[in-house]
């Protein structure tokens, strides 16, 4: 059986490289991310001309900018630096089928039986830096039986861990006294611990012979354990300063004293303890590609091209009972330029005779240029299908089957109607749990939400239109106007019917319901306007009448 061999990897600058490479300027110019630690704001991520700066991560951002003048920040954005290391996993798999993340700035991968696919554990050392140079990453790896072992090797095998300056002008060049002499000494002759430090192009990363994972570990510091800083310290101020120091103590003093992780880390990097490498479950990806011998650019090759590919597209969709909700096309054209489009659905579907319709409403929008060498068409996102299955009588179900192709079409309009206006101006109105006129409905996205089957009729009747309330010039008493004048105009009130009294939301600050209970009324007028006006009784302001709205 092969020994266990796994490789570490580490992406000291992540953060910063990612947005060098969508911005190439930066990487001449002292650079770093912004990441906010509590009140304060931190230095993150660092290019490789910032840490020549003299520049560390997690020094405070106004001492960052004291230090260098032309320092550059960009806010750090998690999210994304994670969405990143995930493409990086997928790039990680033609080296072995076991990778797991390492978050948030690092990859695990085991070797076992696969380095000598690469010639030997050297060659794909090489083979990954190179391809971490081609993408402009930073990346020091280690390798050894332990997956512990490993990661200490890949952050903590540099040839010099000499403490890093400050930065402070009294350290550095005032005449020291002893506390400042101890602060200065080597981490190994009482000085502070060394810790994790981007590379600045001088290092070394190593690689552990199999069985030699003790020999490798030995001259490293305590911190390469993954310990709590404040383990660290102590077994620093003890004199255990090196992973040679724990390796010869009993366990059962240092368990009493530090805990038990402290032996389980040592146990681990050690390989007394088995600590596996769970990779994580690939996602579900839906693409499908077409490449032509000749180029294309009629409207019509293209449709049948694209229809074709949906057909693939949705069967595999169906293998795995999803539903696409959102599709991309991309077109690359012969002049090595692409052009793609979105198709949003209303709701997720893997029948091609409802996805082909919505594609063929985008192909006007795709240039072809001098012609289209490839399409690809892929579910960005896709979302499980539930399987419904008919039973019943006979009207039972032409009853469900008539609301199920009913429910299919007006899903289709949306479809169709977003896809020429957008998918956020296509809205439905869906009922809201309260007595307040204006609030008894919400305005959602049709696509997004599912139409309202029983929508609670109102006791008494409500107008058809609604505004915001319109100061009306009346008598300024309870009952209602027989004659008053709104929007400029002289109104003769006929017949009223009335009142009903509405509250406001007591629990809620509303600038809208600040004039205290309404009486509202629906006036007839002689112009044959049916208008819902009420009385104010103040509160916070002026009583008066105010129109609300008007009747069909």
């Amino acid at each position: 059986m092969p020994h266990r061999r796994i490789l570490s990897l580490w992406f000291p600058r992540l953060g910063a490289e990612r947005l060098i490479r969508a911005e190439p300027h930066l990487a001449d110019v002292p650079f770093a991310t912004a990441a906010q630690q509590g009140p304060a704001q931190v230095l993150g991520a660092l290019s490789l001309a910032a840490s020549r700066a003299g520049l560390r991560s997690g020094q405070p951002l106004r001492d960052a900018h004291a230090m260098c003048a032309g320092l550059i920040t960009r806010a750090a954005q998690p999210r994304r630096e994670e969405a990143f290391l995930g493409a990086l996993h997928r790039w990680a798999g033609k080296f072995s089928p076991w990778v797991a993340s390492d978050a948030p700035d690092g990859l695990v991968i085991d070797l076992t039986g696969c380095a000598h696919l690469f010639g030997g554990e050297k060659p794909l050392a090489q083979q990954v830096t190179q391809d971490c140079a081609d993408l402009g990453l930073t990346v020091c790896f280690g390798i050894a039986d332990t997956l512990g072992a490993a990661w200490a090797l890949a952050r903590f095998s540099r040839q010099d861990a000499a403490h890093a300056r400050s930065g402070d002008a009294i350290d550095q060049e005032a005449p020291a006294t002893r506390a400042r002499a101890g602060k200065r000494r080597h981490w190994e002759r009482g000085g502070a611990a060394p810790t994790r430090s981007a590379p600045t192009g001088t290092e070394k990363t190593r690689i552990a012979p199999p069985g030699q994972t003790r020999d490798a570990l030995a001259s490293l510091p305590i911190a390469a354990l993954r310990l709590d800083p404040q383990v660290t310290e102590q077994l620093a101020r003890l004199g255990l300063r090196r992973i040679g120091d724990l390796l010869g103590q009993p366990r059962a003093p240092l368990a009493r004293r530090f805990g038990r992780g402290l032996v389980d880390r040592l146990d681990q990097a050690t390989g007394a303890v088995p600590e596996p490498v769970s990779p994580a479950i690939p996602s579900d990806r839906f693409a499908v590609r077409m490449s032509f011998p000749d180029p294309i650019g009629f409207e019509e090759d293209v449709a049948e091209a694209l229809s074709r590919m949906t057909e693939q597209l949705c069967a595999m969709l169906d293998a795995k009972s999803r539903g696409a909700r959102v599709l991309r096309i991309e077109a690359h054209r012969c002049d090595h330029q692409m052009h793609w489009q979105t198709i949003t659905s209303a709701s997720a579907s893997a029948q091609p005779h409802r996805l082909i319709p919505l594609i063929r409403l985008k192909l006007p929008q795709i240039d072809a240029g001098p012609g289209i060498d490839m399409l690809r068409i892929e579910a960005v996102h896709h979302e499980p299908r539930q399987e419904r299955t008919r039973s019943g009588h006979i009207q039972a179900a032409q009853h469900g089957s008539r609301r199920l192709q009913g429910g299919a079409a007006l899903e289709d309009l949306v479809s169709r109607l977003g896809a020429r206006l957008g998918m956020e101006a296509i809205t439905r109105r869906a009922p809201a749990s309260s007595h307040i006129p204006e609030k008894s409905a919400l305005t959602l996205a049709a696509a997004w939400s599912e139409a309202a089957r029983d929508w609670p009729r109102s006791p008494v009747l409500r107008p058809l239109l609604l505004w915001r309330p319109e100061p009306v010039t009346a008598p300024d008493q309870p009952h209602p106007p027989q004659a008053f004048r709104w929007r400029g105009r002289d109104w003769q009130a006929k017949a009223q019917t009335g009142p009903e009294r509405i509250a406001p939301e007591w629990w809620l600050d509303d600038p809208e319901w600040r004039s205290g209970p309404r009486d509202y009324w629906r006036i007839d007028t002689d112009r044959g306007d049916q208008l819902w006006l009420f009385y104010a009784h103040g509160g916070v302001t002026s009583p008066g009448w105010f129109c609300h709205g008007s009747f069909a």
